[in-house]
């Protein structure tokens, strides 16, 4: 007799969100959210926006701090990051 292997498919990954901070200002003018960070972030990395009525992603495409682009920033920075869609002071960011 033989056996034969039965394969079980994995289950999918949930996408990890993780906190990153509270935006603590949003210029509207030019759809800027202010936020110190929890965690480190650069160009490229996917955010989350929750709060009030808001719940949307972004890829970051500019980062800066103090008025100067940047790749990255790490983890207690003081960033802006232009997004695609409005936010308000309070509402949470994620990482994902």
């Amino acid at each position: 007799m033989v056996k034969e292997k039965i394969k079980v498919p994995k289950p999918k990954k949930e996408k990890k969100e993780k906190e990153m901070g509270v935006v603590s200002n949003y210029f509207e003018h030019v759809s800027v959210i202010a936020i110190k960070l929890a965690v480190g972030l650069k160009v490229g990395d996917k955010i989350k926006i929750v709060g009030g009525d808001v719940d949307f992603e972004h890829t970051v495409d500019s980062l800066q701090i103090q008025n100067k682009v940047v790749k990255s920033a790490k983890k207690g920075d003081d960033v802006g990051i232009k997004i695609s869609g409005k936010a308000r002071k309070g509402y949470k960011v994620y990482k994902i």
